[in-house]
């Protein structure tokens, strides 16, 4: 089994070294590449103002964090979530600095997990081209209307959706499940579902054109490329 965590945050600012502090965590499970519906999501006193600049990016005022817990109160329940699972992260050494900078702030370990910058990926995959969350998703015609705000959780579940996307697609993730999770005849039955393909497209010509066709290719003797395709294609299998 292989399991992944997709993480994002929200913080007060970009530097921890300067003094801002975490304020939200968002995580999403996968397994095999595929949501399996568990996710991590809190909230996070920063004990201290909101820029402005920032409360206009993910809209998460000082009052609205005011009742919120402190992140000594909340690192247990998110380590005993991301396990030593892979982490998923855009733009990874942001939200490590800030994670790190919390843990130490709170006498606890750095994180050790490994981790994936899906910013990386896309630049690898996307050379050149724009490769914020934004951009990815209008890439690959992924739905983010609902990201009128940045929102842990929220870009958490984007962004595994994009990182599916980078790996290859859907089709490519779900061979990966029946490659890891099933054996024998259970393995045959699911690649088969897997991989299931329409025959062949679908008509493009009209009875009338297809006739016509016909006609066409019975005046160019026997021995021609289009006659021998008919031929074959009239064989029973």
């Amino acid at each position: 089994m292989n399991r992944e965590i997709v993480l994002d945050t929200e913080t007060t600012g970009l530097s921890p070294a300067s003094g801002d502090r975490l304020v939200e965590i968002g995580c999403v499970e996968l397994i095999n590449h595929i949501p399996s519906g568990q996710h991590y999501h809190v909230y996070v006193n920063p004990q201290r103002s909101m820029p402005e600049e920032a409360f206009r990016v993910h809209g998460l005022s000082e009052e609205f964090l005011a009742d919120k817990p402190l992140f000594g109160a909340v690192v247990d329940d998110f380590r005993a979530f991301i396990g030593d699972a892979t982490l998923v992260i855009h733009n990874a050494s942001f939200d490590m600095g800030f994670l790190n900078a919390e843990l130490e702030r709170s006498g606890h370990k750095p994180l050790a997990n490994p981790v994936i910058d899906t910013v990386m990926l896309a630049r690898q995959k996307h050379p050149g081209a724009r490769v914020s969350l934004d951009a990815m998703c209008k890439h690959y015609g992924i739905d983010n209307t609902r990201r009128t705000l940045h929102g842990a959780l929220l870009d958490s579940e984007i962004l595994a959706e994009v990182y599916l996307e980078l790996l290859g697609g859907k089709q490519v993730s779900l061979a990966l499940i029946a490659e890891s999770n099933v054996s024998g005849a259970d393995a045959i039955a699911t690649r088969a579902i897997v991989s299931a393909r329409p025959s062949a497209l679908p008509p493009r010509m009209t009875i009338d054109e297809a006739a016509a066709h016909a006609r066409f290719v019975a005046t160019l003797g026997a021995e021609s490329i289009w006659q021998r395709y008919a031929d074959d294609t009239a064989t029973p299998q």
